[in-house]
């Protein structure tokens, strides 16, 4: 499913689920934040679908069993010579790591069995490019959806403050009337000031929270490629081209 068409479809399922959680299930007191709640709900359900998304998808690229069992057995298997086997592992594993190794383990075998490169310099430089082109398409994958968390972050804390400002405008006004003031009215504008400055944290902090979260997991996950692939290519260059 493309990106935007997932973003769509989480936007107007959260938008309805949160018409139907605040008419039917919230406390009075809640419902007083005014229809501004709504929207307050909507984007922090945006937020979980999100957070339960990007966990899939993390846990996705790095393949069916243990990442550094599988970067161990693939370097033992270069460092023997053993290239087919590196390769059958890596479809074993599958995942980004994966992928982005096993372009470097195609070329390689590739150019030795075709001849075409003689020098340590020249397979390298083959070599690094396959694996570079092969995280210009995987990396971008683990990194979708974070610029929109950071957003729900910050729309979550405006719409917070806007619910605020409005509850406030209320109660000044229900203070301004002539006579004594309507009490009514200024406890209901305090409340739609809490209500929203209270669920706009909520989005807020959880959006930047689950943004920091997420950032650094794929920061490291992707230090974590760039290492084993400058280490299997390391190993690869070493051996002497054109030996199995």
């Amino acid at each position: 499913m493309k990106t935007s068409t997932f973003n769509t479809i989480v936007l107007v399922a959260a938008f309805a689920i949160g018409y139907v959680i605040y008419e039917f299930t919230l406390p009075q007191f809640v419902k007083d934040g005014g229809p501004l709640v709504i929207s307050l709900i909507a984007l922090t359900l945006m937020l979980v679908a999100l957070v339960i998304e990007r966990t899939i998808v993390l846990r996705k690229a790095q393949g069916k069993g243990s990442l550094s069992v599988f970067l161990k057995n693939v370097q033992q298997s270069v460092n023997t010579g053993d290239i087919s086997g590196a390769i059958a592992a890596c479809d074993k594993q599958r995942g980004s790591c994966a992928n982005i190794i096993r372009a470097g383990l195609d070329r390689y075998e590739t150019v030795v069995s075709e001849g075409e490169i003689k020098s340590q310099k020249e397979m390298m430089e083959n070599v690094q490019r396959s694996i570079e082109e092969a995280s210009m398409l995987e990396v971008p994958l683990l990194e979708k959806n974070l610029v929109m968390m950071s957003t729900i972050a910050s729309i979550g804390t405006m719409v917070g403050l806007l619910g605020t400002v409005i509850g406030m405008i209320r109660s000044f006004a229900a203070m301004s009337r002539a006579g004594a003031p309507d009490a009514v009215q200024l406890a209901l504008g305090i409340s739609e000031a809490l209500i929203n400055t209270a669920g706009g944290l909520v989005a807020g902090i959880g959006g930047i929270v689950a943004y920091n979260f997420f950032t650094t997991k794929i920061d490291n996950f992707t230090y974590m490629i760039d290492e084993a692939s400058y280490s299997i290519v390391q190993m690869l260059v070493s051996r002497k081209p054109g030996k199995k």
